[in-house]
This record gives structure tokens, sequence and C-alpha cells, in this order.
């Protein structure tokens, strides 16, 4: 008789990113995993009007896999998975949110706020600080060709269907705040101590909006966790799954 195959992981990435950041995460987890582009990023179109969280979502839910998932999402992954797990759960066994923000305070709503108003103006200048700021010279362990790596997708993108896809990281929060308690399946929320925008208070948030959800830590990480410590997410999710 033929064991059943293994429930396949599907992988979401970052605001301005692609699936790509997940190769890595793939290599260390070795289970069947697929790894999609949310829209207007990597090998899809790019968005030419206003988006939600919504919108987002249903894009992603004409491409999942069929059958069984372990749905994975990272930063504005996270949010759009977090959405899936809520309205069309049918096929999700287990969420994952990692480096994911949740129901931001009201300062931290009005900074996030205030990036978005500059996120378009020199754009350039604005990928040299978030490579900055999520790989830190003289502190970061990632080799300099996966940073590399993250720079050119940062920097290859559309500029308008970029600022499509930050506003609903900005926003999305607020849209899928009131329904994180109606998500049934097991949860874990990740991310790194040190992480200054995806905090540990909100995977704590997170823990406690969601009916069954445990709250991992990464000592010393910061916001590309999956990059940067492969390893403990993979032994995170293993509990998981």
């Amino acid at each position: 008789m033929m064991s059943a195959p293994e429930t396949q992981i599907v992988l979401l990435h970052g605001v301005g990113l692609d699936r790509s950041m997940w190769k890595t995460f793939q290599e260390e987890i070795g289970r069947p995993s697929v790894a999609l582009d949310l829209p207007g990023h990597g090998a899809q179109p790019a968005l030419r009007e206003a988006q939600t969280l919504a919108t987002l979502a249903s894009d992603v839910i004409s491409r999942l896999p069929g059958g069984p998932i372990h749905l994975v999402g990272f930063s504005l992954g996270a949010l759009v998975a977090q959405h899936i797990a809520r309205f069309a759960p049918e096929n999700v066994v287990t969420l994952t949110s990692v480096n994911s923000v949740c129901r931001r305070t009201p300062g931290e709503s009005a900074a996030v706020d205030q990036r978005l108003m500059t996120a378009g103006v020199e754009f350039a200048a604005g990928v040299d600080k978030a490579i900055d700021r999520w790989f830190p010279k003289g502190i970061t362990q990632v080799p300099a060709t996966e940073i590399a790596a993250v720079r050119s997708v940062l920097a290859d993108n559309d500029v308008e269907s970029y600022l499509h896809a930050y506003r609903v990281f900005a926003q999305g929060d607020r849209e899928i705040a009131d329904e994180l308690g109606r998500i049934t399946v097991p949860g874990l929320a990740i991310t790194g101590e040190n992480d200054p925008g995806s905090t540990p208070e909100m995977s704590h948030r997170l823990g406690r909006a969601m009916a069954n959800c445990q709250v991992v830590v990464v000592p010393q990480a910061r916001h590309m966790l999956p990059i940067e410590n492969a390893p403990a997410l993979a032994a995170a999710l293993r509990t998981l799954i």
C-alpha cells in the first residue's frame, strides 16, 4: 500500500522581494515546498491599481497547489497568509507567520505611514537603506553573495507596482486585525529578537490574538530571518508540522 504524500509547504515572500528569497530555507527544511511570487512581484504582472489585502490574497489563492498545505508567509506574505487562513482555510493545515506585523499601535502605524509617503522617492537610496537595515555591516553573518542577490531583486522593482504592494503592507494589519481570532488552524508566529519593524511584541500580539498559535523569538536575528537563520526557522516550523 502506497503511503500518502507529505503535505506541501507553500511559501510567500515579503514586499519588494520574490520567491527566490526562500531558496536557502527550502534547502534547509528538506520537505516538499513551493515558493510563489506575490502579485506584482517576480514573474507576476506589475500592479497598476490600488490593492487590498483581500485582492492580493485572492490572486494567491488562484495559484495555490491542490491539496492540503502548510502555509508560511514572511512580512507582507504573512499578512496575505493570515487572510487566506481566515477566509479560504479549506486546504490550510497550519499557518506560520514569519516576521509579521500585527495590530500596530497608533505610533507604529504613524511611522509606517510616514515611510509609505516617501517610499517611492529616491528609490535607489531606499534600497540601500533597506539592505543596511536588514544586513548591518559588521554584524550580519549572511554571505555577501546572498545580500547582493536580495539587493538585485529589490532594486529591480517596478516602482509603481512596489508602492501598491507597500501600501498593503503598511495598512493590511488593520484589515485582518479583527479576524485573527477566527483563524482556527494551528499557528506559529516567529520573528527575530532585533527586528525593529516586525518586533517580538508583534509576534506575541499575534500569538494572543489567534486561538492556537505558538510564539518563537530567535535570538540576535533581525528581519530577514529566512535568509539570516534558516536553520532556526526550519527547526521551529518542524515543531508545528
